[in-house]
């Protein structure tokens, strides 16, 4: 009846004065506008890439014609979703990557590396995912097993945190890593002095160094991979947390050429060769925005590299390990502030949040705006909590919560658990959060961020009741997390995150309801169809 009814009116309506030209009209939609009232319409027209009119549908068609006009069919509409915290580059290359997603046991970690290197000739074999956390014996496999099977061929694989490397013999070898190698901000696992292959944190980068880089035609791939993934599940702005200036030019060079379209927000890598760029200022176009410096204060929580106040419940005597340390984070906070980019730390440990906050503190006295984040903000000290109402974002992400609810309160106990994954209270105290996922560490699809922040479950849609609902998410703050907040912590909440005249055309057609199916059902969330800039992004 109501298609009777839209046609009806396009008759009526063509018989009067000409009407103003759209690029594209969409009609007979649930728009969820996400605008500061929070407010529905039925249909939108675009113009030149950007949102022209949000309406109902018979008050739009009646100012505005278009060569093209789409029926949803009733279809909810959001806006262009964005990842607050991920690694699109990285997760691009993982696509070259023996995956180890959800093994459930280092043989078979080995059983699909042995697979891959029978389809696959490499010079070094790379691997990515693994969690001995999903094992039956969580206990952190040694390099045994790989030197036995691949003596000569280097192997790198990487857990599921980005953390923590699995290295055989060879690759030590060619790190220059022995019995005799000490590190500060991370730690060489040994056994009566000798590495296991386990190395947490900085002493990867011994690795890294040490391996060949990605060509720029796999770097190019990469990318384009990335892109391709990333729309498929409803994205169109990504945070990529901590790009090389190299990688950064080249996403500008292949969005200005044509042949990379989806919208970056580029956080620069910490290092000393990158912030010696800040003088030249942040970097922005349509499609790409770099004002931003991620840091990194620990590691994760799953390897024991999170820099914790008091010792780890199931190791006496470990307190995890600042990666920068304490004077480096502040000192970089200050030269940070005398520059026009934000600082985006990287801080899960009770500890290292609070050196964060400190810091911030200290250089953000007396400014105004800056709107610096906290990546993950993951076990706060209640005392701490406070410090996130001078405008101290928190960038969340959801699933870590449903990923380590298994183990999490092993290793901080049950009083410090309290103040782990707390998301509703972060949101209370710094009015608002961003969200994304961090994938590759989890899965690239924003609506199980969806789902882990207002049901609190996994995908197997455990435990029945929800995991400390208590610090769940409504529906409307979940989205505006994923849309306006992630936007305006970016400082781009005037031109996206939102469906509002003015901003770019960026939206996503979903297959049911977000806001009022059955709990369940979010896990059954689809992106129908994703446009960006009013063109549907492929």
């Amino acid at each position: 009846m109501k298609n009777i009814v839209i046609v009806l009116i396009l008759i009526f309506i063509s018989c009067e004065e000409p009407k103003e030209k759209a690029d594209l009209i969409v009609i007979n939609a649930n728009i969820y506008t996400v605008d500061q009232e929070f407010s529905k319409a039925t249909a939108l027209a675009v113009r030149d890439g950007r949102f022209l009119a949000i309406e109902e549908d018979s008050l739009l068609l009646a100012t505005y014609d278009a060569d093209l006009v789409i029926d949803v069919e009733g279809k909810a509409i959001v806006p262009g979703l964005i990842d607050a915290h991920c690694h699109f580059y990285e997760l691009g290359l993982t696509e070259q990557l023996v995956d180890l997603n959800g093994t459930k046991s280092f043989e078979e970690i080995l059983n699909r590396i042995k697979y891959f290197t029978e389809k696959n000739r490499s010079i070094v074999i790379r691997g990515r995912g693994w969690d001995q956390n999903d094992w039956e014996i969580k206990e952190f496999p040694t390099r045994k097993q790989l030197d036995s099977l691949f003596p000569d061929t280097p192997v790198v694989l990487e857990r599921v945190d980005g953390h923590a490397f699995l290295v055989n013999g060879k690759m030590l070898e060619m790190a220059g890593i022995d019995g005799d190698t000490e590190v500060s901000g991370g730690e060489i696992i040994k056994e009566s002095g000798i590495p296991t292959g386990l190395l947490v944190d900085s002493p990867m980068g011994m690795v890294t160094n040490a391996l060949p880089k990605p060509d720029l035609p796999t770097r190019i791939q990469a990318l384009k991979d990335a892109e391709r993934i990333c729309f498929n599940n409803g994205l169109t702005t990504v945070n990529d947390a901590g790009l090389p200036w190299e990688i950064i030019t080249l996403i500008d060079s292949l969005q200005r050429a044509g042949e990379l379209s989806i919208r970056v927000y580029g956080m620069v890598s910490g290092n000393l060769d990158n912030l010696n760029y800040l003088s030249r200022g942040p970097v922005k176009t349509d499609r790409l925005h770099v004002r931003s410096v991620k840091v990194y204060a620990d590691g994760a929580l799953g390897s024991r590299g999170a820099a914790l106040k008091r010792e780890y419940t199931d190791l006496a005597g470990h307190y995890g390990a600042m990666v920068t340390p304490v004077s480096d984070i502040e000192a970089m906070a200050m030269r940070i502030r005398d520059s026009e980019f934000q600082m985006n730390t990287h801080a899960i440990g009770d500890s290292a949040n609070a050196v964060v906050l400190r810091a911030y503190k200290k250089a953000l006295k007396g400014t105004d705006d800056r709107r610096w984040k906290i990546e993950h903000a993951q076990v706060i000290d209640p005392a701490d909590f406070n410090s996130f109402e001078d405008g101290i974002i928190p960038s969340i992400q959801p699933t870590h919560a449903t990923s380590d609810m298994y183990w999490a309160e092993d290793r901080l106990g049950s009083e410090r658990i309290k103040g782990a994954y707390a998301f509703k209270t972060l949101l209370d105290r710094a009015g608002i959060v961003a969200l994304g996922t961090d994938f590759p560490v989890e899965k690239v699809n924003p609506f199980h961020t969806f789902y882990a922040a207002v049901a609190r479950k996994d995908l197997n849609q455990y435990p029945e009741g929800g995991y400390r609902t208590d610090e769940a998410l409504s529906r409307e703050e979940a989205l505006k997390g994923m849309t306006i907040w992630a936007a305006y912590s970016n400082f781009e909440e005037k031109e996206k995150g939102s469906i509002e005249v003015g901003k770019w055309a960026d939206f996503v057609v979903l297959n049911k309801d977000l806001m009022t199916i059955p709990e369940k059902d979010i896990l059954e969330l689809q992106a129908e169809q994703v446009y960006l800039g009013g063109q549907i992004a492929d």
